[in-house]
């Protein structure tokens, strides 16, 4: 049975019963402590933990799913993935432990030819919590099975909770015995022989603090109890299909056949191939989904995860022997067995694969260059004497030239050399904390949400920003650092709730508003808005006047200067992403936004800059639209309508069932937004695109002004213009032509300068060559050029002297100069010198760490430099020190 059809006949069975089918939420997630969701229940855990009402007492759907913890065990176990999908069942307060029984039982064992799995009742087992009687009664009478096919677990296996004081109970799974060929009889810690591939979760309880999957305390029961359940999409494909692991199935396979073609190696001949064959198909399965959903590669976050997913894929491609590009060749393999599930996989097969291979280029350069830099950090280990390569070179690789930590592993153990991954993984940790930051401090993770769900159980903040800038209101309540406060006073900054609010929240690339809240001897001024839980809207405001309290009669004001500012760069950032469409095709779509007033920014798919004609005309398209004064409208329906009138959704996102859909100019510009907006396009006033940029492998930035920025951008390029006019003595219209002959006849006359410049150097040769140190039998020259010389005349000089010299004596000569600031030292011997055992890469080291650097090269010329000037004399000095001491030595 292929596993869209095993996917297929879960939904309908639920269906049918009276679920909800929901959709999967997009891959990223939106608790800022996790990168991806990883479990079937994670777009509904706001319902488990009572922040939203459920708006169905039944559901059911397929989660999409990335685990990131265990990327370098995947291929080498035959249960690691990164993607997968887990079907879920779920009652809110409805059916509880014997209906989940129930429909669990008939779907997996009912004939295949009646819409089931049709599973052998035979090698079935269930697992329960320990002293979960109920449940243990509920499998005898419902699926027959005898005590000794039930098996009771701990609270480690079979209880589950969020990790957090919140709902929590215990679980019961259906396993299934695949024979003696994988584990002893009744080894339930094995793993293989008794697979668990459906967990019902019955949440009945309420715990408490505590860590761990057993330290915590049960606090009682649920008033309304719920069900949670997860068969894991991936394990029942295998166990149907009849092949021993998930790489093995209908959806991964294919993949390891393409590149076992391309390769020319064979799948199950040899562990090693076998591990980089599983890599490479999880990989790109995993990058097809993660694109598709609007995740770019990057150097943080998801796009670190995605990045290095694909790189691990190419790199073992590679290995296995293939040099060409190989992403063009697996992702459509990929995407023919992924779009039975997903077909919005293939009609974005374009924007998806332009990102991929964008990367794989990327990477194709960065290995270039990357590996010039390694070889180098290679070879100054081993002259160190060490064994491990630096932890902080390893996150240069990575910073630098995209390395991924494994890749870096991989290389270092071909040289015989270990990494310093504890000291990487600090770095990394420091990096990603500092990019967190921001986001924690913004918003609310489930971790530390009690105090805006005690508020927000009062009911939902009203918004009627949409019509209006100012209302009276009540304040609902206020938290000092995420915890209810009785009162604040003048000068606290805390966060307010209202029963109702004209302030924009922060959301969907928008920033919030700004404004004021006033009342009887009160004034707040507002700094920030969001919305740490659904539903409630929190503002951050500074105390100026009078003490604030819960219940108080209060005006919410929000800055009208701001908010149509706010509304024109909105607007801006829709017309100009219908302009890049017009202009570039429907593979220009928005990855990500920025807008605050006066200024956006929109990150887009696109793979090669755009050239200034390409960006004039979108600039054009976009003032066009401004000028013909296109209407602007919302107006909301369900999500599936939205799709079927061809509105566009932001990648990433969530929306929920009811969504709002933003027009400019109808069909023109249709997309998913709750931001604010113009009403009609003339309002934005002057567009003006100020730069373009890359921003990741197929993903560039275009920044533009809008409104009155825009007009002050234009006049200070204005001015600049005339300043330049005026300086240069000539008319605007010929500044270009008058700034390339200067630039040109700049570039002649530095050509000249360095020609002389190398000249003088040279002319020294004679003179210094005539009169070397001796230094124990060897001609010694160390001499300091002048400041400016760059290294190749450095090196010049050197070679120039050393060909004047005697040949009959050994001779070394160490030139050094200061140039930028930075000095940069070259040292050269000749024959006779280096049968003395003499090594200009050994003398190099030398003037170098005086300089404050490092150096390196040949046994007859060696070139070095550091960050340190004032150690220059002191470098020569050492030069001539260590070779008196290596010839007598």
């Amino acid at each position: 049975m292929e596993t869209s059809e095993i996917r297929r006949r879960f939904l309908q069975y639920f269906e049918d019963r009276g679920h909800t089918v929901v959709p999967s939420a997009p891959l990223p997630s939106p608790d800022p402590n996790l990168l991806f969701n990883v479990a079937g229940m994670a777009q509904f855990v706001p319902y488990f933990v009572g922040q939203q009402t459920p708006p169905y007492a039944r559901a059911t759907s397929v989660q999409k799913c990335v685990r990131t913890l265990d990327i370098e065990e995947v291929g080498k176990t035959t249960r690691h993935g990164t993607f997968f999908q887990m079907n879920g069942n779920f009652s809110f307060g409805d059916y509880f432990k014997e209906k989940a029984i129930e429909y669990a039982w008939e779907l997996v064992t009912k004939p295949q030819n009646e819409g089931g799995y049709g599973f052998d009742e035979s090698v079935l087992y269930a697992s329960v919590y320990y002293d979960d009687d109920e449940a243990i009664a509920l499998w005898k009478r419902i699926a027959g099975l005898p005590d000794d096919r039930i098996v009771r677990l701990g609270m480690k296996d079979n209880f589950w909770s969020m990790g957090i004081p919140g709902p929590c109970g215990p679980c019961s799974e259906i396993l299934i015995d695949r024979g003696p060929e994988f584990g002893a009889d009744r080894d339930w810690e094995a793993g293989d022989r008794y697979l668990e591939f459906w967990n019902l979760v019955f949440m009945q309880n309420i715990r408490g603090e505590g860590g761990g999957k057993e330290g915590y305390e049960i606090l009682g029961e649920l008033p309304k109890k719920n069900i949670d359940t997860g068969l894991g999409l991936e394990r029942v494909a295998y166990l149907l299909q009849g092949v021993d692991n998930m790489y093995e199935i209908d959806e991964i396979y294919p993949v390891i056949e393409r590149a076992s073609e391309l390769s020319g190696r064979k799948y199950g001949v040899d562990h090693v191939d076998d591990v980089r064959f599983r890599v490479v198909a999880d990989h790109v399965r995993s990058a097809l989904m993660l694109i598709g959903d609007g995740v770019t590669p990057g150097n943080e976050q998801g796009g670190y995860v995605l990045r290095r997913l694909l790189r691990r894929a190419i790199r073992s491609m590679r290995l296995l022997g293939y040099e060409d590009p190989s992403l063009v060749e697996l992702l459509p393999t990929s995407l023919e067995q992924m779009k039975k599930s997903y077909p919005e996989l293939e009609a974005d097969f374009g924007r998806i694969s332009q990102v991929a291979y964008a990367e794989e280029e990327a990477f194709r350069r960065t290995l270039t260059a990357g590996t010039t830099i390694f070889d180098v950090a290679v070879r100054d280990t081993k002259a160190s004497g060490a064994h491990q390569l630096e932890g902080a070179k390893a996150f240069q690789l990575h910073d630098t030239y995209g390395f991924p930590i494994d890749l870096t592993i991989e290389m270092a153990a071909e040289q015989g050399l270990n990494v310093d991954t504890e000291g990487f993984r600090s770095l990394m940790k420091e990096q990603r904390e500092r990019a967190k930051a921001d986001a924690r401090a913004k918003k609310a993770g489930h971790a530390d949400t009690s105090g805006y769900r005690e508020l927000r159980e009062k009911g939902v903040t009203e918004f009627t920003g949409y019509q209006e800038l100012s209302t009276d209101s009540q304040v609902r309540g206020l938290l000092r650092e995420g915890v209810v406060a009785p009162f604040a006073e003048q000068g606290e900054t805390v966060e307010v709730v209202l029963e109702k609010t004209p302030f924009y929240a922060e959301s969907g690339g928008q920033i919030a508003d700004e404004g004021l809240i006033l009342g009887d001897g009160l004034r707040l001024k507002v700094l920030d808005v969001q919305r740490p839980v659904k539903g409630l809207i929190v503002h951050k405001a500074e105390i100026l006047e009078g003490v604030l309290r819960p219940g108080e009669n209060v005006h919410a004001a929000v800055d009208h200067e701001w908010r149509v500012s706010a509304c024109q760069a909105h607007s801006g950032t829709h017309v100009v992403h219908a302009a890049l469409r017009q202009v570039l095709g429907p593979n220009a779509l928005q990855s990500g936004s920025y807008n605050k007033p006066g200024y956006l920014r929109l990150d887009f798919a696109w793979s090669s800059a755009l050239d200034p004609s390409t960006r004039s005309e979108i600039e054009e398209v976009a003032n066009l639209a401004v000028r013909q004064d296109l209407p602007v409208s919302a107006q909301y329906m369900t999500l599936p309508e939205a799709r079927e009138w061809g509105a566009l959704a932001l990648f990433g996102e969530t929306y929920d069932e009811q969504v709002r859909v933003v027009e400019i100019g109808g069909p023109w510009s249709r997309e998913l937004c709750g931001g604010t907006h113009v009403k009609h396009s003339s309002q934005v006033g002057a567009l003006t695109v100020t730069g373009e940029s890359s921003v990741g492998a197929g993903v560039r930035r275009i920044e533009a002004f809008v409104g009155m920025e825009a007009l002050h951008y234009l006049g200070r390029e204005r001015a600049l213009v005339r300043l330049l006019s005026e300086n240069l003595k000539t008319r605007p219209e010929e500044l270009p032509a008058k700034v390339a002959d200067l630039a040109e006849r700049l570039r002649a006359a530095e050509k000249e300068l360095e020609r002389v410049r190398a000249a003088q150097v040279l002319e020294a040769a004679g003179e210094l060559a005539k009169s070397p140190k001796d230094v124990f039998g060897v001609q010694y020259v160390g001499h300091r050029a002048p400041d400016g010389v760059n290294g190749g005349d450095l090196r010049k000089l050197a070679l120039d002297i050393r060909g004047r010299m005697a040949n009959d004596k050994p001779a070394v000569i160490a030139v050094l100069s200061v140039n930028d600031g930075k000095p940069g030292v070259v040292i050269a011997l000749n024959d006779l010198a280096r049968e003395w055992r003499l090594k200009a890469g050994d003398l190099v080291r030398v003037a170098a760490e005086k300089l404050g650097g490092r150096g390196g090269g040949k046994d007859d010329v060696a070139q070095g430099g550091g960050t340190d000037p004032a150690g220059a004399d002191e470098a020569l000095a050492a030069v001539e020190h260590t070779v008196g001491h290596l010839v007598t030595g």
